[in-house]
């Protein structure tokens, strides 16, 4: 129900952008602007109702996939499924369970006012580093080609984020949304999906078989991404669009919580 939600929304927004479309270069004299109040009070009514939508039972209560951590060395989780779930706030794109995990740059999260964007090599650790398949499995889908944008972790930077850029991305979908990303099948219908990759760095294709540990691209800040890190997640379906949240558990570590510094050793090169 909540898919059919979201989807119905989505037409309803495309329904909008065509009428203020007519508004703007058709015979304007001839139509009015009620309507596309409408259509966007709609759309958005949808939107928001498929995010919001309660569970069932048998969807709450999935048991917790363990697999190895995505990456190694010493991270620090935020937006996690320890904490609550959904973990990003919303039901949408397999996200229930997935969890985002940066490296410590010695700045605050929210970095003040000023300079409200920097260069994603300029100062922030995790740029560049390993990632990393949590199981021996099919690369399903690769997405490259996005660039790694200037980061967003400043109040000005949060607010266009958030307010301007967010809502673009999200009428893009999850490509936009998730920047240069990997899939994959790690058997037993679940799947892992690895989201704001670094641009060229990916290293698999669909249909190559990985094993656990083996690098397969590094940390970018491609897509709906404040700064460089990774969001990961378990999924139930190899298209990110179509998936519900896996809950998982990682090898060593468990699930760490919001603001929680983790260590993994890096995996053995034999």
């Amino acid at each position: 129900m909540r898919r059919k939600a979201a989807i119905t929304g989505y037409c309803f927004l495309l329904a909008y952008f065509a009428y203020l479309a007519l508004l703007f270069w058709g015979p304007a004299s001839e139509l009015s602007a009620l309507p596309a109040f409408a259509l966007l009070g709609v759309a958005i009514a949808l939107i928001l109702g498929s995010a919001l939508w309660p569970r069932t039972r048998s969807e709450e209560h999935r048991e917790a996939v363990e697999v190895a951590p995505p990456v190694s060395g010493e991270w620090i989780a935020v937006n996690s499924p320890a904490d609550r779930v959904p973990s990003h706030g919303v039901h949408g794109l397999g996200q229930e369970y997935a969890i985002d995990v940066f490296m410590d740059s010695g700045r605050p999260l929210v970095d003040g006012w000023w300079p409200a964007m920097r260069r994603p090599d300029d100062g922030f650790p995790a740029f560049g580093r390993p990632i990393l398949a949590v199981a021996d499995a099919t690369v399903v889908h690769v997405s490259d080609g996005q660039r790694d944008h200037l980061s967003r972790n400043s109040w000005p930077g949060l607010l266009y984020l958030h307010v301007i850029e967010g809502i673009g991305r999200s009428i893009g979908g999850a490509r936009r949304i998730f920047g240069n990303h990997v899939v994959l099948d790690l058997g037993d219908g679940v799947h892992a999906a690895y989201a704001h990759l670094k641009q060229g760095s990916i290293e698999v294709a669909a249909g190559d078989r990985v094993t656990v540990g083996q690098r397969i691209a590094l940390c970018g800040n491609s897509g709906n991404s404040s700064e460089p890190h990774l969001h990961f997640q378990l999924m139930d379906h190899p298209r990110i669009a179509f998936a519900k949240g896996v809950p998982f558990t990682w090898t060593g570590v468990g699930v760490p919580s919001a603001g929680e510094p983790f260590h993994t050793p890096a995996p053995d090169p034999s």
